[in-house]
């Protein structure tokens, strides 16, 4: 299955900060498993309004996701079957109420 690295597990690779996340992407890496890049395109109002519905669904069951951007890229994950590798919690709460997909360390 195809991986979507968030920026969260990057900044920590690229600033060479030791962490479980920045292992395992420098695992990724050097099994080839993150170094074929996919351009999704995808219909970017379907996917805006997927993020919405997300985010409303979440704040009526009283979780507030912090960074609407993490619906963004939850919505584009889940339309195209991706795992999301992350260190943001956000995306935890978001896959516990959606079919979003998260890489495991």
């Amino acid at each position: 299955m195809d991986i979507m690295v968030d920026s969260s597990v990057w900044i920590d690779f690229f600033n060479y900060y030791k962490s479980e996340e920045a292992d395992e992407l420098q695992n990724l890496v050097e099994h080839n498993n993150v170094n074929n890049i996919s351009i999704l395109n995808n219909d970017i109002m379907e996917i805006t309004n997927n993020a919405i519905n997300v985010y409303r669904m979440l704040r009526k069951k009283g979780i507030t996701i912090r960074k609407q951007n993490d619906c963004l890229i939850a919505s584009y994950a889940i339309r195209n079957n991706i795992q999301v590798f992350h260190k943001d919690q956000d995306f935890e709460l978001i896959a516990k109420e959606t079919k979003l997909k998260i890489h495991k360390l």
